[in-house]
């Protein structure tokens, strides 16, 4: 029989007012930097993590000036959940951020923090429902129920062959009626991931080999034959829309859209833009205005069926032709939130750190006002600054860096944990990932000219173990602004 966990007032984690608790940063770099802050804004105490490759990270220097030494626990692995647990019993915490990545999306962390003998409060979505929508067949399924547009294809695993090129057929003729002249279908191993057990198919004729190719590779790599059957979308915008809604699960709100389209080659992000899309500025072969409506009220209605209960983020592709298919749910907070803050504001409140929110409501406070409240007001751009060669397929540059800085701007937030009065060896256990920088600017025109000039006022040096300089995405960045918001 489980026992509640008493707090030395008498009360449970659940029943603290939020300064009665403390927080385990369960995490490493900028986000637990801004964590850490989040949490002295709300007068919430922590404790942070380091690692021994770390060592030499701001986010070490920062828990030690707003926590003092004893906040800071030195840890093997930030993917030791033993050790997580251990530092959390011997600093006291009543909570857990996980920040994102590591074990932000793992429902089986979240649910040993919540139901071990000495519970705590997971600062996320609970347990069951990163389980329900970390699932993206469940998700799709669940999407489709509510009449929220899905990428076409199958919602489960297909083992039967005629079936299977039933299906086929109709994606093909879907793609041919949206005037696409080059339509795709995706067949992958169900069981899969990591991209194993993935081939695109051009022509009708070739599925039915390709099919049984998926389905025996699929057999013998994963013990089960099932196959999913998906439109392969490869001209489209990545668009997301932040929710956030506290432990009762019904007052779900937006925080209105993000675009996320300028990406490396391998689909990861390098600039995100809130909102969306300009239609105000920019011409598009649809109404972007409505897509972006469209967006919101599908991730809200799914918000609300699930009773979701924190920060959460619901992702979208937009082809050229303005249809939106839901990808899929994030159930954490993501690095570009303070791209959709920057622009947000509420009304008696200023403007919003999502993070201080994310906390706050989970750890048990309502969330105060109503999607009424909510405005947003010019342009935000986040650029990721990353030790990366863009040229050599961004492959991640290690190496020292030696200088590094920026002029600071009343419209800028830089968030780095690099060093900028010292040294700094990259650790190699880590992406590369330097720095965040979010700009805000009255319209898009003013947000990008300041992107422009923030970027040319960067010095980033440094060289590897052979003498080579240091490389870096900010060219990269410089070419693609003014490609912002463009379709």
């Amino acid at each position: 029989m489980e026992k509640d966990t008493v707090h030395q007032d008498g009360k449970t984690p659940e029943a603290l007012a939020i300064t009665d608790h403390k927080v385990l940063v369960a995490n490493r770099g900028e986000i637990a930097m801004r964590i850490m802050r989040a949490c002295h804004g709300l007068g919430i105490p922590f404790t942070a993590l380091y690692t021994a490759e770390d060592s030499a990270s701001c986010h070490c220097d920062l828990a030690r000036e707003l926590g003092g030494e004893h906040c800071l626990y030195r840890v093997s692995s930030y993917h030791d959940a033993n050790e997580i647990m251990s530092v959390a019993d011997a600093s006291e915490c009543t909570a857990v951020h996980p920040g994102y990545g590591f074990f932000a999306e793992d429902f089986r962390f979240a649910r040993r923090v919540t139901k071990r003998d000495r519970k705590m409060i997971f600062i996320g979505p609970s347990w069951k429902i990163i389980r329900e929508l970390g699932d993206k067949i469940n998700t799709k399924r669940l999407a489709r129920s509510l009449g929220v547009p899905t990428v076409p294809g199958s919602d489960r695993p297909i083992y039967d062959e005629a079936e299977a090129e039933h299906i086929a057929k109709s994606i093909f003729e879907f793609q041919e009626s949206q005037g696409i002249t080059h339509p795709l279908v995706l067949v992958k191993a169900s069981a899969g991931g990591g991209g194993m057990g993935i081939e695109e198919v051009y022509d009708p004729d070739q599925f039915r080999s390709v099919y049984r190719r998926i389905r025996n590779y699929a057999l013998r790599q994963f013990k089960d034959e099932g196959v999913l059957i998906e439109q392969r979308i490869k001209d489209f915008n990545h668009l997301e829309v932040q929710i956030i809604s506290d432990r009762s699960g019904k007052h779900p709100v937006h925080f209105g859209t993000r675009n996320c389209s300028i990406q490396s080659t391998g689909r990861q992000k390098r600039i995100e833009v809130a909102p969306g899309f300009a239609p105000e500025t920019l011409d598009y072969s649809f109404d972007a205005a409505k897509v972006l409506t469209n967006i919101v009220e599908y991730s809200l209605t799914m918000a609300t069926k699930v009773g979701y209960d924190n920060v959460g983020t619901w992702e979208w592709i937009v082809t050229r032709a303005g249809e939106p298919f839901l990808m899929e749910v994030n159930t954490r907070i993501q690095v570009e939130n303070g791209v959709s803050g920057c622009i947000a504001h509420v009304a008696g409140r200023g403007s919003v750190d999502l993070i201080a929110e994310q906390i706050r409501l989970g750890l048990g406070e309502e969330i105060g006002y109503t999607q009424a409240e909510i405005a947003t007001e010019g342009v935000g751009l986040e650029y990721r600054i990353i030790a990366e060669d863009p040229a050599n397929n961004f492959i991640p540059w290690v190496g020292k860096i030696e200088r590094f800085h920026w002029k600071d701007q009343p419209w800028l937030t830089m968030l780095t944990h690099v060093p900028t009065d010292r040294p700094y060896e990259i650790p190699t256990e880590f992406d590369p990932n330097l720095a965040l920088a979010i700009i805000w600017g009255k319209n898009l025109e003013e947000t990008k000219e300041r992107g422009k000039i923030f970027l040319d006022s960067i010095v980033l040096e440094g060289q590897n173990a052979s003498g080579e300089a240091l490389r870096s995405n900010i060219e990269f960045l410089k070419t693609n602004t003014d490609q912002i918001l463009h379709f």
